[in-house]
């Protein structure tokens, strides 16, 4: 039960704050973790999809891994993404994020090559039994082209103990449904977080611990507000959130990817960050932009 009081509530994927030279902006970055610690989230992902490690150099993923660690300093807990598409190159993030101190480590499936139930589950075991922090499944199928899999998640987490939990990005909640009804039948305190912030309700109501919503970088109180209403019992005022969060999320269908609509959302809200974003995204267009601040609009 202890690790699932860790990691239970909302843990925003905070996007990496960057320079015009696609440098980490440490002004920057402190501000916008200052901002999400103090508008009461429980944890934060580091290096996530929101946080562009698909376009950072090796060099620059492990200062911004360094650099937040160290400036969080354990006020809330760090989850850090290690993405990377073989297994011995994951293990090797996964081992620097242990000597930098992170509390857990979250991993995405591998992309590009299509891989076989099998192979999908001995990376994941392989990495799991190497590393001593607590690992995450990450299933995010519209990126990585493929789905870990119902049948491998079960295996994985009836087999390993250090795989925890699973952040559950998939465009239909009865996939996170499966999963709760599945592995809570055995490991009750595995841990489900939902990956698109509009499911963290209902995987809440099934039995799930949180979610990583990105909108919670700029709007708190509506993503923040749906969980601690939802944990004080208080429904209807979660139901109303959730209806202006409904509203929000058409943000992410501005543009693709979405990192630079998050990072003008964010300045847009106040803190004033640095959008520029790693190559080859390009910033927002001023018409998107003004589309982007209509949508703001409804948290207002």
């Amino acid at each position: 039960m202890a690790t699932v009081n860790r990691f239970r509530g909302v843990f925003p994927p905070v996007p990496t704050v960057v320079d015009e030279n696609g440098k980490l902006d440490r002004k920057g970055m402190g501000m916008l973790l200052d901002h999400v610690i103090a508008a009461g989230a429980q944890g934060v992902l580091i290096l996530g999809s929101g946080g562009e490690f698909c376009h950072l150099s090796h060099e620059t993923r492990l200062e911004v891994a360094e650099f937040c660690v160290q400036y969080v300093e354990g006020r809330v807990t760090v989850l850090l993404g290690i993405a990377a598409s073989g297994t011995a190159e994951t293990i090797d993030y996964g081992r620097h994020a242990a000597a930098i101190g992170a509390d857990a480590v979250l991993v995405v499936n591998p992309y590009y090559a299509q891989l076989n139930e099998e192979y999908i589950y001995q990376h994941y075991r392989t990495i799991a039994e190497v590393l001593t922090l607590p690992v995450f499944l990450y299933n995010f199928p519209a990126l990585t082209g493929q789905d870990i899999g119902l049948d491998v998640i079960t295996r994985l987490a009836r087999d390993v103990p250090n795989i925890v939990g699973i952040k559950d990005t998939i465009d239909n909640i009865s996939h996170t449904r499966e999963i709760i009804n599945r592995v809570h039948a055995f490991r009750p305190n595995f841990i489900i977080f939902s990956g698109y912030d509009e499911y963290m309700l209902d995987t809440l109501i099934l039995g799930g611990h949180g979610g990583i919503p990105a909108t919670f970088n700029f709007a708190p109180e509506v993503t923040g507000g749906i969980y601690e209403a939802f944990i004080n019992k208080d429904y209807e005022k979660a139901f109303a959130l959730q209806r202006r969060l409904a509203r929000l999320s058409s943000l992410y269908a501005l543009e693709t990817p979405f990192f630079g609509v998050i990072k003008e959302a964010i300045k847009a809200s106040g803190i004033d960050i640095s959008t520029e974003v790693v190559a080859p995204t390009r910033k927002l267009s001023a018409e998107k932009i003004a589309q982007m601040k209509e949508i703001l609009s409804v948290i207002r």
